[in-house]
């Protein structure tokens, strides 16, 4: 097969046996450096990706993506016609499911412990597709319309609370209060626990789920209370898209009095959450990168010293009317092949471990949780893993850069003056 003559030279160099052994150690770390370091880059990248997937299901699978409000502040007593804005904002680009709901801060009592949570009034019918609908642990969150004055609670919040299906448990509103012979007193409520549900994350403890109707009753509200509406996108990073896109009243829109209504996107309640994750992703990201950097460049010492091994046979070759590019081009075949080996190994490594992490921290022993058994999340996306490849295989090829360069500069007359 014809090969370009400085391809075929770099070839023969990088498999060579007759360098010092000291060049051949240095050579082969540096291409183990750089196997490690992608491996690694592409294992903590796949967890990271794995634990945000995780936090995107389990807290903006519950936690409405954009949240439609009734305003009441000029007019107190207008209605809040939701039904008809629900059809309309189905309709919408990115907008997945809209579902009603009220909502109000409270305390729950039990016979052995009080506790804050937040309390929110929904229709079942609307929450077939809730994520707390597919993890529920006891009871349905049906049994709010068929059963009267019933909750939905998290299993967390019914440990803390130490009750479970059937018992009954105190709503009490601190910023509601009706006057009695006593005189004035929160508004409160006995209801019975009718679900217990279980997501893994911090709303297991402070979301409390009732049907609409009784919830209005509760905040003293009219028909079924609702003066919320909460949009679920197919992307919960398209909610301030969705929301200037709704903030442009059209004609004939039922939400053309953009007065009316108010939104509020997840971001304002857990973006710092998300941009902390995002900032602790891109620092891995960073330090691993120096990790690969510097396994790359380890290739520029290797190097280096073939150079000054080889300078009688660079000045042989440059008498024999071999041009200066064809030289670079040599030492930079030399150094890539070492590169594509350690980049190809560690791309295979990495994807394997990937692939199989929790088998493989199984047979070792490790568990990162405690006592408690669970997989760790990993999400391997090929378009990170396409990433670091390349950006290996472009520090592995800067990093043949000064070495090829400094070759091309050896003069023959020196070095073939005592030869």
């Amino acid at each position: 097969m014809f090969q370009p003559i400085s391809i075929f030279i770099g070839l023969r160099y990088s498999r060579s046996k007759s360098s010092t052994g000291f060049v051949s150690f240095i050579t082969f770390f540096s291409t183990v450096g750089i196997l490690l370091g992608v491996a690694s880059l592409i294992t903590v990248v796949s967890v990271m990706n794995g634990f945000e997937g995780e936090l995107k299901k389990r807290i903006l699978g519950i936690i409405p993506h954009v949240i439609v409000s009734h305003d009441t502040s000029e007019n107190p007593k207008a209605d809040f016609t939701w039904p008809a804005l629900r059809e309309e904002l189905m309709t919408q680009p990115h907008v997945l499911r809209v579902t009603p709901f009220l909502e109000s801060e409270a305390l729950i009592q039990s016979a052995s412990s009080l506790q804050g949570v937040l309390v929110q009034g929904i229709m079942p019918k609307f929450e077939q597709e809730n994520i707390i609908t597919t993890h529920m642990v006891a009871g349905s969150i049906d049994n709010l319309t068929t059963q009267s004055y019933s909750v939905v609670i998290g299993q967390s919040l019914a440990n803390n609370l130490q009750v479970s299906i059937g018992d009954e448990v105190r709503l009490v509103l601190p910023n509601k209060s009706v006057f009695t012979p006593m005189g004035r007193i929160p508004v409160q409520r006995v209801f019975n626990v009718a679900g217990i549900f279980h997501i893994g994350s911090q709303v297991d403890d402070s979301m409390v789920y009732v049907d609409s109707r009784y919830g209005a009753k509760l905040l003293r509200r009219s028909g079924d209370g609702i003066d919320k509406l909460r949009l679920y996108l197919d992307d919960a990073f398209n909610a301030k898209q969705v929301v200037e896109s709704l903030e442009k009243p059209t004609k004939g829109s039922v939400n053309q009095d953009s007065k009316s209504v108010t939104y509020s996107t997840w971001d304002e309640s857990q973006g710092a959450l998300f941009s902390a994750v995002k900032m602790e992703k891109n620092m891995m990201w960073l330090m691993l990168s120096l990790i690969v950097a510097v396994a790359a460049f380890n290739i520029v010492s290797a190097l280096v010293m073939v150079v000054v091994e080889k300078q009688a046979e660079i000045g042989i070759l440059q008498t024999l009317g071999l041009a200066r590019l064809d030289i670079i081009k040599i030492f930079i075949t030399q150094g890539m092949v070492n590169g594509l080996w350690g980049v190809s190994l560690g791309g295979l490594l990495g994807i394997f471990i990937a692939l199989n992490l929790n088998d493989i921290m199984l047979i070792v022993g490790v568990n990162l949780f405690g006592l408690g058994m669970q997989d760790l999340p990993v999400r391997l996306e090929w378009f990170d893993v396409l990433t670091i490849i390349c950006s290996a295989l472009v520090m592995s090829f800067i990093a043949t850069l000064y070495p090829a360069y400094q070759a091309s500069t050896t003069q023959p007359a020196q070095v073939l003056r005592n030869e």
